[in-house]
């Protein structure tokens, strides 16, 4: 047998640890598990922040693809979120109009429009694990009026950073808690 076509048990071993630390392997978080706190950019934390939103406001930024909770004192909490595709995403100003746990969805006639497969959802999905709208849904208004964009959950957390959605500002299940629980019913948001 010829060495130079002979494969080693050492080689076979040195490849398959170097194929596994360079990333090239399977795993069920496409960009790394969104809930793993290893300094990952998508990972809620508190940060600086300079805007003039008062302290308990919202702001989302689409093109960062951040949602900023603001604090106060110069510090704001940053959320990594899913935005809207080119052209459907909400921008300027909002509040909260009403929250959800668990909310059920139903895809607007525009959403089937655009995307015929969402036609199988026309009579609603209740709320659960497999919901679009994940774990809690803020609903914002304008005007008192509701304009069908959501800052929700989502059951497809390998999706956040991107611009996916139909126009709804899409976290983690436990970031969409997290705030949840900070943000009540009236609070000021600001879409840019």
């Amino acid at each position: 047998m010829d060495n130079d076509d002979h494969i080693t048990r050492r080689g076979l071993v040195l490849g398959c640890v170097a194929l596994m630390t360079s990333g090239c392997t399977t795993a069920s978080w496409p960009i790394g598990n969104p809930f793993s706190s290893t300094g990952s950019p998508i990972r809620r934390r508190e940060v600086a922040y300079s805007g003039s939103e008062q302290p308990g406001s919202v702001v989302v930024n689409t093109y960062e693809r951040r949602l900023y909770y603001v604090e106060g004192e110069g510090r704001a909490t940053r959320y990594g979120v899913a935005v809207g595709e080119e052209g459907l995403t909400l921008k300027g100003s909002a509040v909260v109009g009403r929250k959800a746990e668990w909310p059920s969805w139903t895809p607007t006639a525009s959403m089937i429009e655009r995307k015929p497969r969402l036609a199988q959802y026309a009579g609603g999905v209740p709320g659960g694990e497999n919901n679009p709208l994940g774990a809690a849904a803020l609903y914002l208004y304008r005007g008192g009026q509701d304009t069908y964009f959501r800052i929700h959950g989502t059951n497809e957390p390998w999706l956040i950073g991107q611009a996916v959605s139909n126009g709804c500002i899409r976290m983690t299940n436990e970031d969409i808690v997290h705030l949840y629980g900070r943000a009540p019913v009236g609070t000021p948001v600001l879409v840019i």
